[in-house]
């Protein structure tokens, strides 16, 4: 059996390479970075639209290009390698994902083609604070018309125009669309260990908001919309491991010391090898992933929670044996080896850390079992 990309997914590969080498990259980053006042580069996110990206699983009748899941996984491994400063993730992953699980044809048809277009930027909201989001310590509420309550962080809140939101409806949960240009919302911006992914505290005061899919089943959804998003959250991770990877290898061959490349080393071949491991394995999990979530097989939640878990830690590994290889140059600022160890840090935290989709993956498999 062959869970290798197509050649038109391999060719949509190489195009994305190329635009983002030409529009994005580290001196992108950096000025974004270097930047207090703006978390995204809007240069590159019109870029992106105008490439049609935002829409390339949103169908054809929404705005979106409807080229599927698995396209999507190519360009969000494209997109990590580059690590682009754009709220792509949340805009994507989450709030379309969230749209086409739960929205009406109604909510479908008002919403999507703008984001499609790069119109609006959405997010979605489910933590309040330390510790993982159950149904029964979520404090926000929602009566079907207003919500109240406060979510932090939330990922690409402070630039988002809409954000879907997890909150109590009666006894159950459910999942609400508020606007948050309005009186009733409140956002202030939060300082994370990596500026280029933007994060707020959105608190809710009586705020507009129209609820999205069926009352009381907003939890499930919102399971559902996370299990999406890990496996392409997932393969950004993979394709900033592999990044790290080839600077880790270029600098071991291009360094110096006594009279040898610093390669040679059995320390260094020894990092290098484990890096190749450890993006080998994420990536075997991430692949399993992208087929559950394109052919919407019932296998996703433990696909999703193993691709998550398994990227996660290679993520991390590479950006911080990468630094590493470097040595002392490694840690500066003017070398770009910190530019992916915050994203590593800061996307093994999005949507939950790796503990919790570890704990996710055991708890799953023993109920599969049980059954």
């Amino acid at each position: 059996m062959n869970f290798d990309f197509s050649d038109d997914q391999k060719s949509l590969k190489d195009q994305a390479r190329k635009f983002l080498a030409d529009k994005a990259g580290a001196k992108v980053t950096r000025r974004v970075l270097d930047n207090a006042e703006v978390s995204y580069d809007e240069g590159l996110w019109r870029g992106v639209a105008e490439m049609g990206w935002l829409g390339a699983a949103i169908p054809e009748a929404h705005g979106g290009l409807g080229l599927g899941h698995l396209e999507l996984c190519v360009l969000a491994e494209e997109l990590g390698r580059a690590v682009a400063p754009v709220p792509f993730s949340s805009t994507v992953y989450f709030f379309a994902e969230a749209f086409m699980l739960a929205g009406s044809e109604a909510q479908k048809a008002a919403l999507l083609p703008k984001l499609a277009a790069g119109e609006i930027i959405g997010c979605f909201a489910s933590s309040e604070g330390p510790g993982a989001p159950t149904p029964s310590n979520i404090q926000a509420r929602f009566d079907g018309a207003v919500l109240n309550g406060a979510k932090i962080p939330v990922p690409d809140g402070d630039c988002a125009s809409h954000v879907v939101v997890v909150a109590k409806e009666g006894a159950g949960v459910s999942l609400a669309l508020v606007e948050l240009d309005q009186p009733g919302v409140t956002r202030t911006t939060l300082k994370t260990l990596d500026p280029t992914r933007g994060h707020a505290k959105l608190e809710f005061k009586n705020a507009k908001a129209e609820r999205i899919g069926a009352a009381g089943q907003g939890w499930e959804l919102a399971e559902a919309v996370l299990d999406r998003a890990a496996v392409l959250i997932a393969f950004e991770q993979v394709g900033g491991s592999q990044a790290c990877l080839e600077m880790a290898t270029e600098y071991a061959k291009s360094r110096y010391a006594f009279s040898r490349p610093i390669g040679s080393f059995q320390a260094i071949k020894h990092k290098l090898a484990d890096m190749y491991v450890a993006i080998e394995v994420a990536r075997s999990n991430a692949y399993y992933g992208a087929w559950a979530l394109s052919t919407e097989a019932a296998e996703l939640p433990f696909a999703a929670a193993a691709s998550r878990a398994a990227a996660s830690d290679a993520f991390y590994m590479c950006a911080k044996e990468n630094i590493q290889t470097h040595g002392g140059m490694g840690f500066t600022w003017d070398v770009d080896c910190h530019l992916y160890f915050r994203r590593a840090k800061l996307l093994a935290l999005q949507a939950g850390s790796p503990a919790v989709w570890k704990e996710k993956l055991v708890r799953r498999l023993e109920q599969r079992n049980a059954a």
